[in-house]
């Protein structure tokens, strides 16, 4: 099928990748004039395990880009990909949404045959019915339920294993109103389907938009609640992988999601729980859980820090901070939890020496006037102090570069260094 794809950042560029590598015809849209240049010479314009290959391979040819949404009208389906921020009230901000879709409308209005439009923009239950399709009926002057089909497909794409992820889900979510959507959707995602074991759950529109939201406040529930009984652990002296290694074998509970640590960030996590909060509100209800849960995961910095002030005054002193993305296999630093803890560093006075293996300019942007180190080792060398933000595999190799320190304090929030003499460690939780 031909398909197009409006937006083209960790969600669009991968579905748009994957679904090329499935044989579709794929164009992308989006107003960044080099983000379509790099797509169009096989180029991935964002770091994400096993894209480059699928870009590489299908850039150019069958996966294209543009700025141009008159590109859509050529297509069967377009999927909106677009992002949908929270704003400092934790209501998601609908308004490139709504752009993006009022252009979409306007190109499809000269179309002669039906069209779907797909939402996979995280939006709160009743967007896609209550404002993506009033603005496309009335920008494309086309009938809704007849020429015009809307309908919702959630993403569940974890960065870091985006690619992974959409081509070996638990579930693929179809949230429709007619026929004519259902068919179509199962006609673009049959060959997924064909080739994974995904149950496919076929339902309305506003339960399709909820299903995300409730996916993601569950994990990162699941992770402040694991966070919290870390911390009590770590005031008994019992160690919390060992206690969450043992109740992950009741599969009431899982061993997924376990690992105690300085807290979720990213693009979705707090996105998603900061706008179903706000969302609940405006529904009358106060959701004390959710709440709670974003309240741990704040604190987790503050926890790490306070922890590195039992050992070291960081005033005036060079301290290395470890990992600036937000999770391993990514460069994204939306929500890192480093920027708390550089930020907390700066406030007491302490030299930051930072490292990423692929986060550093986008950190940059952010802190532009913290020292950058090329490496681990660059990082650490001389340094009075050391933290753990993001458990990249390269940090638990590192062993002699601590012998490089001034004074060897290893504060680790992922537990990947290993403990041994000649290191004063603090793990976070244990």
């Amino acid at each position: 099928m031909n398909l197009s794809i409006v937006g083209s950042g960790y969600v669009g560029t991968t579905v748009a990748a994957c679904f090329a590598d499935y044989g579709h015809e794929v164009t992308n849209v989006d107003i960044d004039e080099e983000v379509v240049a790099a797509i169009n010479a096989a180029e991935a314009p964002i770091h994400e395990p096993g894209l480059e290959e699928l870009v590489t391979e299908h850039g150019g040819d069958r996966l294209r880009a543009t700025t141009d949404y008159a590109a859509t009208r050529e297509t069967d389906v377009t999927f909106l990909a677009l992002p949908t921020p929270t704003g400092d009230d934790g209501r998601i901000d609908l308004e490139i949404l709504e752009a993006g879709v009022r252009s979409l409308g306007d190109a499809l209005a000269s179309k002669d045959d039906p069209h779907l439009v797909v939402v996979k923009s995280t939006v709160v239950p009743g967007t896609t019915e209550e404002t993506v399709a009033p603005i496309l009926a009335d920008a494309s002057g086309k009938t809704l339920g007849e020429d015009l089909h809307v309908a919702m497909n959630p993403e569940f794409l974890r960065e870091g294993s985006a690619v992974a992820d959409f081509r070996d889900p638990d579930k693929v979510v179809f949230g429709t109103r007619t026929e004519f959507a259902r068919e179509r959707l199962r006609e673009v995602f049959a060959p997924l389907l064909d080739q994974s074991d995904a149950e496919l759950v076929e339902t309305g529109i506003r339960e399709a938009e909820m299903m995300k939201y409730a996916n993601n406040a569950f994990l990162a529930s699941k992770v402040s609640l694991v966070n919290e009984l870390g911390n009590i652990c770590k005031e008994y002296d019992v160690d919390a992988y060992e206690v969450a290694e043992a109740i992950g074998l009741d599969d009431r509970i899982g061993e997924r999601f376990l690992r105690s640590g300085v807290g979720w960030g990213g693009s979705c996590f707090p996105k998603d729980v900061s706008a179903l909060v706000a969302a609940a509100r405006d529904a009358d209800y106060e959701p004390a859980l959710l709440e709670a849960a974003v309240e741990v995961n704040e604190k987790q910095p503050d926890r790490l820090l306070d922890l590195l002030d039992v050992h070291l005054d960081p005033d005036g002193k060079r301290v290395a901070v470890l990992g600036l993305a937000f999770k391993p296999g990514t460069d994204d630093v939306r929500n890192s939890r480093a920027i708390p803890v550089i930020e907390g560093l700066r406030e007491r006075g302490a030299d930051v020496a930072a490292y990423d293996p692929v986060a550093t300019e986008n950190m940059r942007e952010r802190f532009p006037d913290v020292e950058y180190a090329s490496s681990a080792e660059a990082a650490l060398d001389g340094a009075q102090g050391a933290v753990v933000v993001t458990d990249w595999d390269e940090f638990a190799a590192l062993d002699s570069a601590f012998d490089a320190m001034a004074n060897p304090v290893v504060v680790d929030g992922r537990r990947v260094v290993e403990r041994r003499d000649g290191i004063t460690y603090e793990g976070l939780t244990w």
